[in-house]
């Protein structure tokens, strides 16, 4: 069994969605789905990662940002931290942007 961390030390990853993802009247839909998205990935490596997903209203923002203890980590440094949790991050956001697209199918099927 995994060791759960205590919040403070876990890696928030920050993932913004785009409201045209979820089709062209995204807009209208982004908020909720963003509320559902979180629900349904909490568990994703919850043990050593939180979540933050957001509607990207503003496109200047990235899409993926990693933080801890409110000071934004580098993708090197988010790296090395997921590294020590056997995660690696390339192939975690390959998981992560299939979870995402499944999950705007699941959305729209209930």
């Amino acid at each position: 069994m995994e060791t759960r961390l205590p919040l403070y030390k876990k890696l928030l990853v920050m993932y913004r969605i785009e409201p045209g993802c979820l089709g062209p009247q995204g807009a209208d839909y982004v908020e909720e789905f963003c509320e559902y998205a979180k629900r349904q990935l909490k568990d994703l490596h919850g043990h050593c990662l939180r979540w933050t997903i957001k509607p990207r209203y503003d496109k200047s923002l990235p899409e993926l940002e990693f933080q801890i203890k409110n000071a934004f980590l580098s993708r090197d440094n988010a790296a090395k931290y997921m590294d020590s949790f056997n995660i690696d991050l390339d192939a975690f956001e390959e998981e992560l942007d299939e979870a995402l697209a499944d999950l705007v199918d699941a959305y729209f099927e209930r």
